[in-house]
């Protein structure tokens, strides 16, 4: 699969990014898909700007989702949609229940245009990153709501869950057979020498927070329910893995506290035996190839050892400028351009990803 970046938060000093705006993936849907459809890439993810659909409460205007869908529709392009990537429509309170309330009926508006425009019930996930959102808006205070408590932290969870539930309810119900994608981080925080390790231990085991709501096993007043967890998203980078407390320091995997990721994989589907996804994977720079070539060796080791994962998504797979900076993040298959329709290719990933699919394919035709 391959990932568009697609945040829409409002930055500490006001400004709202819009990343699919920024990446000029607006204007230029169609001939990215066909890009990614010669890589032999048939399936991405995209975003809805919810800030954009919905500028008047209640009434929905898709000019902006729609150029997108129809080009997915033409490419024969598989799409997950994320309807909440970190940001909301101006004037709208997150911990209202107006929230709640506004957001199941924008996902179920979006749902019956999915199906009018493609005959198909949507692929969606309603809040991305529910763990990572609530961290960094709630706790670091980083994006919007710029928070900075643990009781911040974990009211907003329990808010993005009950909004991701309502969504769920409201897009199966507008299109019968919607399916939905639950997507946090997989992490693994290391202690160092000399700490307490249960204090790590206590924060890894807290990843799984926003699943276990969603399936009804943590905060069962949300509405959480086993069906409520369709399919499992773990996104995993480079640095999701690090030393505990102090300056973060990524454990790589060259080093022996470095857990692996086939492990961390296995773990994730035996507590919740749910279809799982790797739904966003990448690095910066010239270690992109070697990067995909390490996390497809852990993958294929673990659908070896019995592990059902459904795919990878290189994301983003088109590079981007940064959150904080606009600095350019070299992150992806494709490059930005400043004009033109057709994206640089990042060549030395792009034989990567042939060689990797080639391998990938070997495996099946011998399974």
């Amino acid at each position: 699969m391959g990932g568009f970046e697609c945040s829409t938060h409002r930055r500490r000093d006001g400004c709202r990014l819009d990343l699919i705006q920024s990446t000029r993936h607006d204007i230029l849907a169609t001939e990215d898909y066909r890009q990614l459809m010669g890589h032999g890439i048939r399936a991405a993810r995209d975003g809805v700007r919810w800030h954009l659909v919905e500028r008047v409460p209640g009434q929905y205007d898709w000019s902006s989702v729609l150029p997108a869908l129809r080009a997915a529709r033409a490419a024969e392009m598989q799409v997950v949609w994320d309807l909440c990537h970190y940001g909301w429509p101006d004037g709208l309170e997150i911990f209202s229940a107006a929230f709640v309330e506004r957001f199941a009926r924008y996902a179920a508006a979006f749902a019956r245009l999915h199906l009018e425009e493609t005959g198909r019930p949507p692929m969606v996930c309603p809040v991305n990153e529910i763990s990572f959102f609530s961290w960094a808006g709630g706790l670091a205070g980083l994006i919007n709501p710029f928070l900075s408590t643990q009781e911040d932290s974990e009211k907003l969870k329990r808010q993005l869950v009950r909004a991701a539930l309502a969504a769920t309810h409201a897009t199966r119900e507008a299109a019968p057979g919607t399916r939905v994608l639950a997507i946090d981080p997989l992490i693994n925080i290391v202690p160092r020498p000399g700490q307490d390790p249960a204090e790590a231990a206590a924060l890894n085991e807290a990843q799984f927070q926003a699943w276990d709501m969603l399936a009804g096993r943590l905060c069962p007043e949300l509405g959480g329910a086993p069906e409520m967890l369709d399919v499992v998203g773990v996104n995993y980078y480079w640095n999701n893995q690090w030393l505990h407390e102090g300056e973060r320091e990524a454990v790589l995997p060259s080093d022996p506290q470095h857990r692996p990721l086939r492990e961390m994989l296995h773990a994730a589907y035996a507590r919740y035996r749910r279809p799982i996804v790797v739904a966003e994977t990448s690095i910066e720079g010239e270690e992109r190839a070697s990067w995909l070539r390490y996390v497809s060796e852990e993958i294929r080791a673990a659908m070896q050892q019995g592990l059902p994962l459904e795919g990878i998504c290189l994301y983003p797979v088109l590079s981007h400028p940064g959150w904080d900076d606009d600095r350019y993040c070299p992150n992806g298959l494709l490059e930005l351009v400043a004009e033109g329709e057709a994206r640089l290719v990042h060549e030395p990933l792009a034989r990567e990803l042939r060689e990797q699919q080639r391998l990938f394919q070997a495996w099946f035709d011998a399974a």
